[in-house]
């Protein structure tokens, strides 16, 4: 009897092992990981934070060779005021061209009638970029706390 469960015991753990070689499809091909940024942001000043979300952005070519940035956002609450776009501190070119700017706008203060609560509200942020005027910038990627719009430069002409 001793020896039948023994054995039963050794075919158990040969079928386990054998179906632990047999793995789907689904579950041999891992998510790929996410892309790692290689900027660091650029620091803010006191009541600055990056707004809610991005809906849209929007990139030109200015007269003086740098960029025109626009973008169609979403603050958290109303009351939020002074919005702009901080671009991220590089320490080499991105390989791709494409730099990233946090959009920032400073949040209402808590005295403020509505302390910061509130329902979404849309905000426009518009400001000009002439960091590179040498052609190296590809794209700009829009940051928000949610999300992240891409834009490519329309080509010069």
């Amino acid at each position: 009897m001793r020896r039948f469960i023994l054995v039963a015991g050794a075919l158990a753990c040969l079928s386990l092992t054998a179906c632990e070689g047999q793995v789907s499809q689904a579950e041999a091909t891992p998510a790929p990981p996410p892309k790692k940024s290689l900027a660091r942001p650029a620091p803010m000043y006191a009541g600055q934070e990056q707004v809610l979300s991005v809906q849209s952005g929007a990139v030109e070519v200015g007269h003086s060779g740098g960029l025109n940035l626009s973008a169609k956002a979403t603050a958290s609450s109303a009351g939020w005021t002074a919005p702009a776009f901080l671009p991220r501190i590089y320490a080499a070119q991105p390989p791709d061209g494409i730099y990233e700017v946090d959009v920032i706008a400073t949040a209402p203060s808590a005295s403020g009638a509505q302390g910061g609560q509130g329902a979404a509200t849309p905000i426009d942020v518009s400001g000009h970029w002439n960091r590179y005027t040498d052609g190296r910038v590809k794209g700009i990627r829009f940051l928000s706390k949610t999300n992240e719009v891409t834009v490519m430069v329309p080509p010069a002409g």
